[in-house]
């Protein structure tokens, strides 16, 4: 499905936690694609407003046109509209389009108390915008002002119930739904409004509204009071979180209930920014990997962890002894043994693998690595014969300690882990051979007259094993971007704990 489209219009924050900057990251953590037309530039931070230059009425209805007519838009989210100018235009737009789902946060005063909307606009707010707003969202000093604007007296607040008359009332201006944002007048735990900061419990923000057969809705949504001056954005969080949410085909109630949740995160986990009210946390449930997509076996080779590890294996004094041609030819036989077994033991793992794979995709490419596996022991008997060891001499011979430990461990973490952690734990075996025989053979020392080893070497660069390399490597990529970024960091882990022990597979005859 393809994401959600947002057009915001509203005012830029230079500092980043309020207005489109907010919006524009609220919509990305949703998984929304944003859109903006912008209607003011403020000079602004977490102490306050420092100037507001105006966008010209002319050139925002061009950038609605622009976005309107090309990408499209499933919800329009209203933020600062800074002048009457603004409203008229917005609102014509909105008709002109039949942009029907329409979010209005009406943004008049910041949290910082600085005015964001002259007062001689507000009526044509109420006049031009409410009726065509989906939801509106005012915190409490807002909706008093639209409702003094629209000749109503003043209503009083002492308790929760209050809160739904004030709702019901704002309603009565022509939006489909309101909520009201309660952050304004915190509650004690029996719904009345608490004055003193001992008695603070809980915030309410009500909803109302009607459904489509025309029956009265009323929703509270409660949160425990969170002593913060990190709020630098709630409202424009909030308001871009509902826009998100029904962009994505919520219903009213559980969209607000669910942007409710998201920003009362953010302000628990906010990052503590500002010498005044710090912007949110607006990534808080948001997931980001440390690697492009297609690129995480490069990012595990690199990684400061792992580098170190990765580079003294495929540059083991074994390694190199083997490209030179100075490996001393008794460790390369009992190294080949150990081989030969180890991999009767990969070809387990390898089946282990198709077994606990999912789908028909992974569970064909493991069976591919068993037939390559099962072709390069061949390759393993004709090679030893050439040095006098027979296929029986092999298979009588008993496992090294090294040998044991490693191919148990892939075992272990193929038993007890899941599919891509024994994918993991193959890995170095799969990708170092790989890696090694594309430095040696590349390497004039290695292709000089006499070495011995050099057809050992040119086995790991010809077809068949790049093919099973490539598999191999392919399952890891699809796979790896599924997954969380501690989940990454556990299977860095296995990588380099199986690379260690390749380490000490080389080790077995180093010292021959």
């Amino acid at each position: 499905m393809p994401p959600g489209r947002v057009l915001v219009i509203a005012g830029s924050d230079s500092s980043g936690g309020a207005g489109l900057e907010a919006d524009q990251k609220v919509i990305a953590a949703h998984g929304c694609y944003a859109m903006t037309a912008t209607t003011a530039l403020t000079a602004q931070n977490t102490l306050g407003v420092h100037d507001i230059h105006h966008v010209p009425a002319d050139f925002l209805r061009k950038q609605i046109d622009a976005v309107v007519t090309d990408v499209g838009v499933d919800v329009v989210k209203t933020g600062m509209l800074a002048s009457a100018g603004t409203i008229e235009a917005v609102a014509e737009v909105i008709q002109k389009y039949d942009l029907k789902t329409v979010v209005v946060d009406p943004v008049m005063v910041a949290t910082t108390g600085s005015p964001l909307l002259p007062n001689t606009s507000l009526s044509l707010l109420r006049q031009k915008l409410l009726p065509l707003a989906t939801i509106l969202t005012p915190n409490l000093p807002e909706a008093r002002l639209l409702l003094a604007d629209a000749g109503f007296g003043h209503m009083p607040l002492e308790k929760v119930g209050d809160l739904e008359g004030i709702a019901r009332a704002v309603g009565s201006l022509g939006p489909k739904w309101v909520l009201i944002k309660g952050g304004h007048c915190p509650f004690d735990g029996e719904g009345v409004v608490a004055e003193e900061e001992v008695k603070r419990e809980k915030v309410v923000d009500v909803l109302w509204g009607r459904d489509e057969k025309g029956n009265e809705v009323v929703r509270r949504v409660e949160t425990p009071y969170w002593e913060s001056k990190h709020t630098h954005g709630t409202g424009c969080s909030l308001a871009s979180a509902i826009a998100c949410n029904l962009a994505k085909g919520m219903g009213m109630p559980k969209a607000v209930e669910a942007a409710c949740r998201y920003v009362e995160a953010g302000i628990k986990t906010a990052p503590g920014l500002g010498n005044g009210n710090g912007p949110l946390n607006h990534f808080h449930s948001t997931y980001t990997l440390p690697f492009a997509p297609g690129h995480f076996i490069q990012y595990l080779l690199e990684r400061p962890d792992v580098a170190p590890v990765w580079k003294r294996y495929v540059t083991h004094p074994f390694v190199l002894a083997m490209g030179n041609g100075t490996l001393p030819l008794e460790s390369f036989k009992g190294y080949l043994i150990q081989d030969y077994l180890y991999l009767t033991h990969y070809a387990r793992a390898s089946a282990l693998a198709g077994y606990k794979a999912k789908k028909i995709e992974d569970i064909g490419a493991s069976a591919a690595i068993v037939t390559h596996i099962f072709r390069e022991m061949e390759l393993h008997i004709n090679y030893c014969s050439g040095f006098g060891i027979s296929k029986q001499d092999i298979e009588s011979c008993e496992e090294k300690e090294a040998c044991t430990a490693y191919t148990r461990y892939v075992l272990d973490i193929g038993n007890s882990e899941d599919w891509l952690a024994l994918q993991v734990a193959m890995a170095p075996c799969l990708l170092g051979y790989g890696a090694i025989a594309k430095m040696l053979f590349a390497d004039p020392k290695s292709k000089r007259e006499g070495n011995i080893y050099w057809t050992w070497i040119k086995n790991y660069v010809e077809d068949d094993y790049l093919l099973a390399l490539k598999t191999g490597s392919d399952l890891l990529e699809r796979h790896a971007v599924l997954q969380s970024p501690a989940r990454i960091d556990e299977l860095a882990s296995i990588f380099i704990h199986a690379t260690k022990m390749e380490i000490a597979f080389w080790e077995m005859y180093s010292s021959h």
